[in-house]
């Protein structure tokens, strides 16, 4: 894990490199070695200092939670952090200068690494990410983040790093402090190291000098005072206690900054192990770290079906999907041909692309040079001929059966035999997509969602048809993406649009039944919904709500959710409010100011004279949607709970804390989550009906991979 060489000058330089491991982690092995190491370090009277730095592209990439599931047995992962603890105290003891030299990702207990040591030096590598996103998977930094970090650079400047656990480029990250310096070469990293501890004969911790005063002010001081007040207000309201880590740095901060560190640590012990204690930490990390992780590392990928990266590929449609689509895969140095039906509408779309890069190159995330390159991988086109050099093409057209059967007829003459079409349909059956093509068993679906480039789920549909190599190759274009896949079987909306669509339908029936709008859209972000159902709507646009609710009346004989039709028909039809995209729908988007409910919602929907209560309403649209994906478990459309929590949260927010959807189901238990839903269904109708093979389950995990 640990290899020492001493250079002339007496300089330790320590290289991490652990073996049997994807990235270096902290685990209980490399903890044990970190110990011997600093022993080692301490002991050597002949050594000016000591240098960290990685063999690997990352540097560090914290603890390794897989070996710590699970998080609630504390006999067992306490004393590991206490251990780690010790050692990074004893290091930053020593007398001699220790710098880390940050030539790969530092996160959470790898960035405590750092901060352990007297000066951090950082590669400039727009990949590189540097600091503690514990708080994002329901903990907090357990290494000394919480204590360090704050004494470093300061109270109000820490807390928001260490609340939401952003993490930063180096050059933002020399900006906040949380490095010292930057350079533009391995070998300057290096020597910038070495004359820092040349220069150093003997050097202490600030924290440790009986002089210290933290930068900015202490806990008391009335402008860190006053943050705190604030800072609990605004994460309340922006968490609504559902992630309670949040509070739990916040306590530590507040409480650790007013003692030593030593003791400081102590209190950072004690909230950590709260966290570890936590459902939402154990759901969040079974989910977002371990689901995500095995979903991108190949677990639903078909056997025996070896990788095979596209290098050119189609899109057809150029608006902002394919638009999107282009993007990405421009990023993964794919060669595009994106047509529309005239070449300054595919133009257009190329320009969504050059947007975005101008952007990148402004940040100093790229150069010109760069993002001329990926800009030069798209070609405009009005013709299908180009698309015989293509491996695979996207649909991407708007959701019009007649216009998708034109086109994937057309590309489908023009492509080589071996090549493959991926409709991004998000409603439209795949099965039935198909048979517009001659090439069924190399049809499939690829939903991607929007904006393509900064959502990081992809829904992979399999048809009847789909073969196993069709899905992978589906697999293979995620992967180059560096998206998440989650693989459902073929039915209207799948799995990620279905159950979505309970959500806004809900709201749709509360409005209905005469329930305040500000009380519907307040409950769903209570329960952990990003936004309101009511705002969703408005953002996906009220007629094309209209227009699914129709298209489904017509393939299949029956409105679904009545309720929602009549509620988008009034608006769109009647009052002629489309949402944003109209300036008005749910609510009202004046040219200056924020958007707000309109107010003559009133007048078309009663309001009760008794209101239900918020916890009636928070639970109804949650479990609208819980009930809505057990019927795609039990149609066959989604098979895999990992996939399910996955694509839940990455797809449409469903409430993160829950650990997904059903993950929300078991923590509920079948039976209380049965009886919940036939209470609803008595009182509120067939939406809450469940299907009555569920009730056999002892839970959706019981069979999960990870």
């Amino acid at each position: 894990m640990f290899t020492i060489n001493i250079n002339k000058n007496f300089i330790a330089i320590v290289t991490i490199d652990q073996a049997g491991q994807p990235v270096n982690v902290w685990n209980r092995d490399s903890i044990e070695a970190f110990q011997k190491l600093v022993r080692q370090l301490t002991q050597d009277s002949s050594l000016k200092g000591a240098i960290f730095i990685s063999a690997r592209k990352d540097f560090l990439a914290g603890a390794d939670l897989k070996a710590l599931v699970p998080l609630a047995d504390v006999q067992r992962n306490l004393p590991l952090v206490r251990d780690l603890n010790r050692s990074f105290r004893e290091l930053e003891l020593w007398s001699k200068p220790v710098v880390a030299a940050i030539n790969g990702s530092a996160l959470g207990g790898g960035y405590e690494l750092c901060l352990a040591c007297n000066h951090r030096l950082a590669l400039v590598n727009d990949k590189i990410r540097i600091g503690l996103p514990e708080v994002q998977l329901g903990l907090l930094p357990g290494a000394g983040g919480t204590q360090r970090l704050p004494r470093m650079i300061g109270i109000i400047k820490a807390l928001p790093l260490l609340a939401e656990g952003k993490t930063l480029d180096p050059r933002r990250a020399l900006e906040a402090g949380l490095v010292d310096a930057l350079a533009a070469t391995p070998e300057e990293l290096l020597q910038k190291a070495e004359t820092f501890c040349l220069a150093q004969a003997e050097i202490r911790q600030p924290w440790d000098d009986k002089k210290f005063k933290i930068p900015g002010g202490g806990v008391l001081t009335p402008s860190v005072y006053m943050t705190f007040t604030a800072g609990n207000a605004h994460l309340r309201k922006k968490t609504y206690g559902n992630f309670p880590a949040v509070e739990a740095v916040m306590s530590c901060v507040y409480e650790g900054l007013q003692l030593p560190l030593d003791q400081g640590l102590q209190v950072e012990e004690r909230y950590f192990e709260q966290c570890l204690r936590s459902p939402e930490a154990a759901h969040t990390v079974r989910t977002l770290f371990l689901g995500v992780n095995a979903l991108a590392g190949g677990l639903e990928r078909p056997p025996g079906i070896e990788a095979q990266p596209i290098r050119c590929l189609g899109i057809l449609g150029a608006g902002m999907m394919g638009g999107g689509i282009a993007y990405s895969a421009a990023m993964a140095g794919v060669k595009v041909f994106l047509k529309d039906m005239s070449l300054a509408a595919a133009e257009k779309g190329k320009s969504y692309s050059q947007r975005l890069l101008e952007t990148r190159v402004q940040r100093g995330q790229m150069t010109e040079a760069e993002a001329q390159k990926i800009l030069a991988l798209i070609h405009p086109v009005d013709q299908y001929q180009p698309f015989a050099e293509c491996e695979a093409v996207v649909e991407a057209v708007i959701e019009d059966r007649k216009i998708k059967a034109e086109v994937i007829g057309a590309v489908d003459r023009v492509l080589p035999s071996s090549a493959f079409i991926f409709s991004n349909t998000s409603t439209l059956p795949i099965s039935s997509l198909a048979e517009y093509c001659q090439r069924p068993e190399k049809f499939a679906g690829l939903h991607f969602f929007s904006p393509v480039d900064k959502m990081p789920l992809v829904e992979i549909i399999r048809g009847e048809k789909s073969s196993p190599e069709a899905i992978a190759r589906c697999l293979d274009l995620v992967r180059q993406f560096k998206k998440t896949p989650i693989v459902v079987n073929d039915g209207r909306a799948f799995f990620t649009s279905r159950v979505f669509k309970s959500y806004v339908n809900q709201g749709c029936t509360l409005l209905r039944e005469g329930v305040a709008p500000a009380l519907i859209e307040n409950a769903g972000k209570m329960a952990g919904m990003p936004v309101g159902p009511l705002a969703v709507a408005d953002e996906v646009s009220l007629d094309l709500v209209y227009h699914i609710s129709l298209a489904t009346l017509k393939d299949t004989g029956k409105d679904l959710a009545p309720d929602a039709t009549a509620v988008a028909e009034l608006l769109v039809k009647k009052l002629g409010r489309l949402g944003r995209k109209s300036g008005g729908g749910f609510y009202d988007y004046p040219a200056e100011g924020k958007k707000r409910l309109w107010p003559k919602l009133r007048e078309h929907f009663k309001p009760l004279a008794q209101q239900p209560s918020v916890e009636e309403v928070k639970k109804r649209l949650l479990l609208a949607q819980a009930v809505e994906a057990v019927r795609t478990w039990e149609e066959g459309v989604i098979r895999s709970a990992v996939a399910g929590d996955v694509g839940s949260i990455l797809g449409w927010g469903f409430a993160p804390h829950t650990g997904g959807i059903f993950s929300y189901i078991d923590s509920l238990g079948i039976e209380a989550f049965g009886a919940e839903c036939d209470r609803l269904a008595r009182q509120y109708g067939d939406s809450f009906k469940l299907p009555e093979s569920v009730r056999k389950r002892k839970s959706f995990h019981e069979a999960a991979i990870v």
